[in-house]
C-alpha cells in the first residue's frame, strides 16, 4: 500500500554445461546436434556425425557423443583412398598420373611385336579398386633364343692327381625378338671346377621373356696318364702316393724284415707313361759278426731291425730259461714286427760273448754264428741278474724288463709305440700267419 515495487529474488544463471574437447577431423567434417542449441557444439549430450572429404575414407566411428566424463564416445580419422600397386607387366609397362591415389589413371604400353589383351587404361576408384581388367600381352615372339656353347675339350689330369681343373667362357646367347634374355641356367659343375677322370656333359639353357627356351651342350673329357702297374719285389712291397700308377705318383720300395733293399728306393710315373729308374731287389740281411765293438754290430741293424737284448749271468738262470722258452714260441710274431734277438749269457771271462737267434728270415748262416762280444756296460746291463732291453730301429733304448714278459705284452708295446703306420698296415694285411 505504500506504493513500493515489490522485490523478487535474483534468478540464478543457467548451469555451466560440461564441455568435451573441440572436435576437429583432418581432411573431414563433423556435423553436430546439441540439446541446448546449435551454439553448443561440444556440450554434454552433443552428437556429431563424421564424414571425410573426397578421396579419403573414414576409419573409426561414424557418429560420436559428448559424455559426462568430458570425453567423446569414440575416435575416427580420414585415411587417403589408395589402390594396390599394379603388378609388373611382362613384355610391356605402364605409367600412372598420380601413383596409386584415387582418380589416378594408368596407361599400358607394349614392347614392339606385342599387343594388349584387356583395357588400355585403368583408374583407381573410390572403393580402392582399379577399374577395368588386365589380361596379358600377346606377342609375336614365338621363336626360341639362339644359344651357342663353348667347344668340347679334353684335359690331362694334373701331376699326382686324378682330376683336372677346367675353365671355359659362358655361352653366347641372343634373343630373336626383343633382345632380352630373362635367365640362363647351367646344369653341371661351374667353370673352374675339378673334374674326375672320364667324360662330363655340361648343358646351358636360355629363357627369353616370352618363355621360349633353347639349350646347348658340350663335353669335357679328363684323361689320366698311367704307367704300368709296378709289381712288388720278392720279399718286399711297394707303397705309392695317389692312385699308385698315375702321372706324378711316387712309389717307394720297402723290404720285409730281414731283407735289405738293393737299388733305387723311389720311382716316379712320368707324363710319357714310363717309370723313372729300375726295380730294386730285396736281398737277405748280411750281418757281419767279425767286429770288435758293440757299435759296429748295432750299426748294421740301424733303420732295418729292432733289437731285443737278453742278458743273464748263466744259461741255468731260471728267469732266462723261462723267457727263452716263451720267446721261442713267438719267433714268427717277432719277425713280423722286425725284431731280432741277441743273447748275452755267461760268467767271466766269457760274460761278454753272445749269439744271435736263428729264428725267422733274419737268421744268420751257421758260419756267421761265431761268438760275438758286447760289453754289458755298453747298455748298463747287470752282471749278476736277468734283464732285457728293447731297442728301436734308431738304436734308442725304448723299454727295459727285469722280469720275464709274455710275448703278448711285448707285442702290445711294439704295436702301440714302435710300429709305423706302414708297418702296422703291412702286418695286418699279411694276417696272423704264426702258428
Amino acid at each position: 500500500g505504500s506504493g513500493r515495487v515489490p522485490c523478487s529474488l535474483p534468478v540464478s544463471p543457467p548451469a555451466v554445461p560440461q564441455w568435451c574437447a573441440t572436435l576437429n577431423i583432418h581432411r573431414g567434417e563433423a556435423t553436430c546436434y546439441s540439446p541446448r542449441g546449435s551454439t553448443y557444439r561440444s556440450s554434454l549430450g552433443t552428437r556429431c556425425e563424421l564424414s571425410c572429404a573426397r578421396g579419403y575414407r573414414l576409419v573409426g566411428r561414424s557418429a560420436v557423443q559428448c559424455l559426462p566424463s568430458r570425453h567423446w564416445s569414440g575416435i575416427a580419422y580420414c585415411r587417403q583412398i589408395r589402390c594396390h600397386v599394379l603388378p609388373a607387366v611382362l613384355r610391356g609397362s605402364y605409367a600412372c598420373s598420380a601413383g596409386v591415389q584415387m582418380d589416378s589413371r594408368c596407361d599400358y604400353t607394349c614392347l614392339p611385336g606385342y599387343q594388349l589383351e584387356g583395357d588400355r587404361s585403368r583408374t583407381c576408384m573410390e572403393d580402392g579398386r582399379w577399374s577395368g581388367t588386365y589380361f596379358s600381352l600377346l606377342g609375336a615372339d614365338i621363336e626360341p633364343p639362339k644359344i651357342r656353347c663353348p667347344d668340347s675339350r679334353e684335359r690331362i689330369a694334373e701331376p699326382g692327381k686324378l682330376t683336372a681343373t677346367v675353365y671355359w667362357d659362358p655361352p653366347r646367347v641372343k634373343d630373336s625378338a626383343d633382345g632380352i634374355i630373362k635367365r640362363v641356367t647351367l646344369r653341371g659343375p661351374e667353370p673352374g671346377s675339378e673334374f674326375a677322370e672320364g667324360e662330363h656333359v655340361i648343358r646351358y639353357t636360355a629363357h627369353d621373356q616370352a618363355y621360349n627356351r633353347a639349350s646347348c651342350k658340350f663335353s669335357i673329357r679328363v684323361q689320366v696318364r698311367r704307367c704300368p702297374v709296378l709289381k712288388p719285389p720278392q720279399h718286399g712291397y711297394v707303397s705309392c702316393t695317389s692312385a699308385g700308377n698315375n702321372y706324378g705318383a711316387t712309389c717307394e720300395y720297402l723290404c720285409d724284415g730281414g731283407y735289405e733293399r738293393q737299388g733305387t728306393p723311389l720311382r716316379v710315373c712320368q707324363s710319357s707313361q714310363q717309370w723313372t729308374g729300375s726295380q730294386p731287389t730285396c736281398a737277405p740281411m748280411q750281418i757281419n759278426t767279425d767286429v770288435n765293438s758293440a757299435a759296429s754290430l748295432l750299426d748294421q741293424f740301424y733303420e732295418k731291425r729292432r733289437l731285443l737284448l737278453i742278458s743273464a749271468p748263466d744259461p741255468a738262470n731260471r728267469y732266462y730259461k723261462m723267457q727263452i722258452s716263451m720267446l721261442q714260441q713267438a719267433t714268427c710274431g717277432l719277425d713280423l714286427r722286425h725284431v731280432t734277438i741277441i743273447e748275452l749269457v755267461g760268467q767271466p771271462p766269457r760274460e761278454a760273448c753272445c749269439t744271435l737267434n736263428r729264428g725267422g728270415p733274419v737268421a744268420l748262416a751257421p758260419h756267421q754264428m761265431a761268438s760275438l762280444c758286447i760289453p754289458r756296460q755298453f747298455l748298463h746291463l747287470t752282471r749278476s741278474h736277468f734283464n732285457m732291453v728293447l731297442l728301436d730301429k734308431a738304436g734308442t733304448d725304448r723299454e727295459r724288463y727285469i722280469l720275464p714278459v709274455t710275448p703278448e705284452e711285448l707285442f702290445d708295446f711294439i704295436d702301440t709305440y714302435l710300429l709305423s703306420q706302414q708297418e702296422a698296415a703291412q702286418r695286418a694285411q699279411s694276417g696272423d700267419t704264426c702258428e
